[in-house]
């Protein structure tokens, strides 16, 4: 279902592509052909980065001590959080990051599945309580001591790490469940700035076909999940589903609840992408039940004329999944 924020988000694309002077794989293609990729590439990236700081004057505007970011997987969430720091820094403001990782409840209190397996995504697998204790203090001025959760024993331990809140600091949280109400309802709205990342991709096959959103997050993370976690594309597609599942119950209801949606989807990524992504595919056994999906997604990057990836800046969103990036994850 088409919502009226993410309806909004589609008409800023059209305008996007209205500048950039193309909305098709085909006129993509011939302008790369044409000599223009680098072009293309700094318009794309500068119109995000517009858009970044835009977020970032309003929320100095409002005044808002505390930033929640939530988006679906691979939507480019932590680069989004890193260059919207700076924006913040740029207004005179000094972000301070909050880990949700740190709030889990115990191993032993975590929620189980219907299969019996720990489910680590749903809402109470956090610590709630606490986590808005912290929140209400902070926000108070109040010094706290922030947890550490210690993945191998299961529990939260000691940190010895002390925060309190400065009067220009922004404290930012990113995580899947940001915008859901449920996770601050201890917290005063007026406090809160609530911003949600899609990757709604900019560009059409043709004038009537438009590429699925969810492909290309897929394609983003089978590119990021071997750089970066050892992942083999078929690992990545046979966990897909079980992540758009998750995305469905904990993510996508709450889309309408931010203030402002920003795109992080690239007019030209899958240009990038395709050198990546093409040998991963093709990797795939035939015998796999994956197969099939991979030869799917294989005829979608085909359509693009590849663009090589050394064009692609350092700052840029992209670099979160094909690495390089200035920024450290």
């Amino acid at each position: 279902m088409i919502t009226p924020k993410l309806r909004a988000l589609m008409a800023e694309n059209r305008r996007w592509q209205r500048i950039v002077g193309l909305s098709t794989v085909s006129q993509l293609n011939e302008a790369v052909k044409a000599g223009y990729a680098t072009t293309l590439i700094n318009v794309t990236e500068a119109l995000q980065e517009r858009k970044i700081a835009a977020v970032a004057d309003e929320i100095q505007k409002l005044g808002s001590r505390l930033v929640l970011l939530a988006g679906p997987s691979s939507s480019g969430k932590t680069t989004t959080c890193k260059r919207l720091s700076i924006q913040l820094g740029a207004c005179g403001l000094r972000p301070v990051g909050l880990s949700m990782d740190d709030y889990f409840v115990n191993r032993e209190d975590t929620p189980r599945d219907e299969a019996g397996e720990y489910d680590f995504e749903c809402l109470q697998a956090l610590d709630i309580p606490y986590f808005n204790q912290q929140l209400k203090a902070l926000l108070a001025g109040e010094t706290v001591e922030l947890p550490k959760y210690d993945f191998i024993q299961g529990k939260r331990v000691s940190s010895g790490v002390m925060l309190k809140l400065r009067p220009k600091d922004v404290l930012i949280v990113e995580g899947i469940h940001a915008l859901n109400p449920d996770l601050t309802p201890d917290i005063d709205p007026a406090d809160k700035f609530q911003l949600y990342v899609s990757a709604l991709i900019t560009i059409q096959l043709d004038d009537k076909q438009r590429i699925s959103t969810s492909d290309n997050r897929l394609l983003r993370r089978i590119v990021r999940d071997f750089q970066f976690r050892g992942y083999s594309a078929q690992d990545t597609l046979h966990r897909w589903p079980s992540v758009r599942a998750g995305e469905e119950k904990w993510i996508f209801p709450y889309q309408e609840n931010c203030d402002m949606m920003i795109n992080s989807a690239l007019l030209y990524e899958m240009s990038v992408l395709k050198g990546r992504v093409v040998p991963l595919l093709k990797s795939v056994p035939e015998s796999a039940p994956e197969k099939a999906e991979a030869e799917r997604l294989l005829q979608l990057v085909e359509f693009f004329e590849p663009i090589p990836e050394k064009q692609i800046p350092h700052v840029s969103l992209l670099r979160e999944f094909l690495g390089g990036s200035s920024f450290e994850y």
